[in-house]
């Protein structure tokens, strides 16, 4: 009977796994706090998923040496960040999404000439031609909500009195910061466009830096 029994006992031993125990990278309270859900605004803005985005990008105070004034914002666009410039070489930085057309045409200096809460998009014509499916149906506008591209803030630059058409603003699509995206301007995850939004007045000067 022993030696019946053996191999099934073996054969048991031989076969039993563990299940690895995995544990997701533990997000500082801090950066919760920082990007979680508003309440507080017109429309519900939702937490952010830390997970889906390089810490990198995340709102932070960092070394900045530059000769620009502080309150001044500096967009580096090569390396997706905005920089608003502090006191004693420090900056507040932001992690920005790129876009791919529209946002490259524009490099030099501005002002924000325009702010608005919740803002109304329209999307360009060279949009709306090169994906007339997706943009056609906009083309007289879209009033401001969650699901609109401008998202809770749009910062406007203007040079010399007129409009760039350069936008720093909110975004539907989070997960695209660090990234060159497909269309539109310079975007933030809605929770530090509207950090920024209540940092900076109108007139505020704006250096864009592209490659």
């Amino acid at each position: 009977m022993f030696m019946i029994g053996l191999p099934a006992v073996t054969l048991a031993a031989c076969s039993s796994t563990r299940t690895p125990v995995t544990t997701e990278p533990r997000i500082d309270p801090y950066y919760q706090a920082m990007y979680g859900t508003m309440t507080n605004e017109k429309f519900v803005v939702q937490a952010m998923d830390l997970r889906r985005v390089d810490p990198q990008f995340w709102r932070q105070e960092v070394p900045y040496v530059t000769s620009e004034r502080p309150g001044t914002l500096v967009v580096d666009t090569p390396n997706h960040f905005l920089y608003l410039v502090m006191e004693g070489g420090r900056a507040l930085r932001y992690g920005v999404g790129v876009g791919k057309s529209e946002a490259l045409v524009f490099r030099g200096t501005a002002t924000i000439g325009r702010k608005a809460e919740w803002p109304r998009w329209t999307p360009t014509q060279s949009m709306i031609k090169r994906e007339p499916e997706r943009y056609g149906p906009y083309a007289g506008g879209m009033e401001g909500g969650p699901t609109n591209p401008l998202g809770p803030r749009a910062l406007y630059l203007y040079k010399d009195g007129r409009d760039t058409l350069f936008r720093l603003h909110g975004t539907t699509e989070p997960y695209t910061i660090g990234t060159n995206v497909s269309s539109g301007c310079i975007r933030l995850m809605n929770q530090d466009i509207i950090d920024l939004y209540g940092r900076v007045p109108t007139g505020t000067r704006v250096v864009v830096i592209n490659a």
